[in-house]
């Protein structure tokens, strides 16, 4: 982190763990987009390297990270925090920064922790709903103060900042849902669905089921091919589709290998499952589907589903806490699914919409309204009036 050049506009930064793939992270650059837009020099300020980067920087954002910690510093672990602080304050001072947002629990209070004394005003942006994601010690303990000192509350979704105000007294708040960008952003890795599911012996016209995120359990892919196994037998053609997961393992696990392993008794349905990573041009992808599915145990606001409602999917997601029924309006747009749906009433629901091409042309029809209901320009502005009077 090199001494800055003079600043000729206002500087802010906005601080996240990693630009991996993930719905905090495309929040994280979009914000920063929109502030270079409206006049501002914004900093992506990460604790992770750069290699972890999957999403390009949009131009005029300094990307920025932090320096590994020494050994010393490893071997303290989560009691090496007041350090970690302390060198974080020490590069907010020296970049000059008027205005400080942090994305997620864990950078939020530490970016909370190093600007308070600072006197730099500080946004907050949750990006989940926070009692389906408990904090170990001693995060939750410092989340609890620390977050008295925000001078702003980004929050996705009303049940979202109705729980940060009554147990942590978070004020004030913007509901500020994601935005939808359109035509979708394309940028690498591209890979053209029709040629790769060709090249795994897959028929041009053979129906697909769409599923895309990072975390299995959190996204609920383990009752999706539970679901997908029931309906083999009366669709024979089916595939179904899970972008995101790679063979890299996560909390300990291969996810990939996870997931098969449902299916160890159907070796012709492993082979009509499919895992083709992680892909920057993910229209091709909703184009290419009969059916997007969402069956998540928990959100924040989820970027898939309103990525694929703008592409014209027939969605069909879990209502769960807290996010698809924010933007998804059941029986007009798509379909939502009680919480606690278990695997069979998944396969009941996705069957019936498999045989009904009538419905599902209706709620294809309806689902592209969220391109002006979530529209990039309207919720610039107000993010941009929120923080304008922060500055």
């Amino acid at each position: 982190m090199a001494v800055p050049p003079e600043p000729l506009m206002r500087r802010v930064v906005l601080y996240v763990d990693s630009l991996k793939i993930g719905g905090a992270e495309r929040a994280t650059l979009t914000f920063a987009r929109w502030l270079r837009q409206n006049g501002w020099t914004p900093i992506v300020l990460t604790r992770q390297s750069c290699t972890f980067d999957f999403y390009p920087i949009p131009a005029g954002v300094e990307r920025a990270v932090e320096p590994p910690d020494p050994r010393w510093l490893r071997l303290l672990g989560r009691w090496g925090l007041p350090w970690r602080v302390r060198r974080l304050r020490h590069w907010l001072r020296q970049q000059q920064v008027s205005l400080a947002i942090g994305m997620t629990t864990k950078p939020a209070v530490k970016l909370l922790l190093a600007a308070h004394p600072l006197r730099i005003p500080c946004a907050v942006s949750e990006r989940n709903f926070p009692p389906l994601k408990p904090m170990a010690l001693p995060w939750g303990v410092l989340r609890r103060f620390s977050y008295r000192w925000a001078s702003l509350h980004i929050v996705q979704t009303r049940a979202t900042g109705e729980w940060l105000k009554q147990q942590l007294s978070a004020e004030p708040q913007l509901l500020l849902p994601n935005p939808v960008q359109w035509p979708l952003p394309r940028f690498e890795p591209e890979l053209d669905p029709d040629q790769w599911l060709t090249e795994v012996c897959v028929a041009s016209d053979a129906p697909v089921l769409l599923a895309a995120g990072t975390k299995a359990h959190q996204k609920g892919f383990d009752l999706l091919v539970q679901a997908f196994a029931d309906l083999i037998p009366r669709h024979p053609n089916l595939q179904l589709v899970i972008l995101g997961l790679t063979q890299e393992t996560y909390h300990d696990s291969d996810q990939q290998k996870a997931l098969r392993r449902l299916l160890r008794r159907d070796p012709e349905a492993q082979a009509q499952l499919h895992f083709p990573g992680r892909v920057g041009n993910m229209a091709d992808w909703y184009r290419r589907c009969t059916l997007f599915v969402l069956p998540s145990r928990y959100e924040g606001f989820p970027n898939v589903l309103l990525e694929a409602m703008a592409e014209g999917c027939c969605c069909l997601a879990a209502d769960c806490p807290h996010g698809p029924a924010d933007l998804l309006r059941h029986n007009t747009d798509g379909l939502l699914l009680p919480r606690q749906a278990t695997a069979t009433r998944w396969s009941e629901a996705i069957d019936r919409l498999l045989l009904d091409p009538s419905q599902r042309q209706r709620l294809e029809g309806e689902a592209a309204t969220v391109r002006e209901r979530f529209s990039d320009r309207a919720l610039e502005a107000q993010l941009m009036q929120a923080l304008g009077q922060l500055d």
